[in-house]
């Protein structure tokens, strides 16, 4: 049974969760400067979107599994080595997607009517390499849902906080994502796939990445007009701002050996953050 869920976690890949979630309570933090923000409501919030993350995960890897199964650098994944069953795989898209929506429903009539739409969202990314060049920005959308999803759900009401916040994070994750599909820029171009890698070239998608963090960091930074924060949040986005540049320092069009590495950093983007708002909202 422990081996089953190790193997489930893998397949979900459960410790991505940092990269959304963090800004989902960042929302919700925000909005508690005017809400009553519970810790009832917030554990309401994480379990929503550990379902919406899991139940899009596994819609990704099922409907990729056969570009995964071809893939040298994907062909590891459970479907593709038989570890994980495409019925299994449908079976948690079902289960996580309807729990998502069942644990919206505490989370107020807004909430629940829009879960419909986050999986709509979320899903539409899964698809989108067969349709558009701009699949980065769609997975930047999907997560981009995350901030504004927290702050409806904390009780917040109309604010452009929420929204730029969204286009901050929208605008990281498209960049990390840029960078991360550089890997495949061959495969893609070789199966009809696209991808603003697969359009530009490493070089131009690279350039697009290090203007979305540009952005991301602005946006950050411009947030603290909007929700008064001072200068300990402020700290926290220059902090920010100096793992995206090393971030992007690991990677050039001439060697992306280490791509992983530069991946893997923005785990710790999204908590820096968190934890720096939570700590200028403490201190305000």
């Amino acid at each position: 049974m422990l081996t089953r869920l190790r193997t489930y976690s893998s397949f979900i890949r459960f410790s991505h969760t940092v990269f959304a979630l963090p800004f989902a309570l960042t929302g919700a933090l925000l909005a508690g400067l005017e809400t009553d923000l519970t810790w009832r409501r917030a554990g309401w919030i994480v379990l929503a979107m550990f379902t919406a993350r899991t139940a899009a995960m596994a819609f990704n890897r099922l409907v990729d599994a056969h570009y995964d199964a071809l893939n040298p650098r994907t062909r590891g994944r459970e479907i593709p080595r038989g570890r994980v069953s495409r019925r299994e795989a449908a079976a948690i898209v079902v289960v996580a997607a309807t729990a998502f929506v069942a644990v919206t429903y505490p989370l107020g009539a807004v909430c629940f009517a829009l879960s419909p739409v986050a999986l709509a969202i979320v899903f539409w990314y899964s698809l989108a390499k067969r349709h558009t060049t701009w699949t980065q920005l769609f997975l930047g959308l999907a997560l981009a849902v995350a901030p504004v999803g927290g702050w409806l759900a904390a009780g917040g009401g109309w604010s452009w906080t929420p929204w730029l916040l969204a286009v901050a994070t929208g605008a990281w994750v498209a960049g990390f994502d840029m960078i991360y599909a550089c890997e495949d820029v061959g495969f893609d171009r070789s199966h009809g796939l696209r991808s603003i890698p697969a359009r530009f070239g490493v070089e131009g998608a690279l350039r697009l990445s290090r203007l979305s963090h540009v952005v991301t960091v602005a946006g950050l930074a411009a947030l603290a007009w909007l929700a008064p924060l001072g200068p300990v949040y402020l700290a926290g986005v220059a902090g920010v701002a100096l793992l995206l540049a090393y971030e992007q320092s690991l990677v050039s069009a001439a060697d992306l050996s280490r791509v992983k590495q530069a991946f893997d950093l923005n785990g710790y983007v999204g908590i820096l953050y968190l934890a720096a708002t939570a700590a200028a909202i403490h201190v305000g």
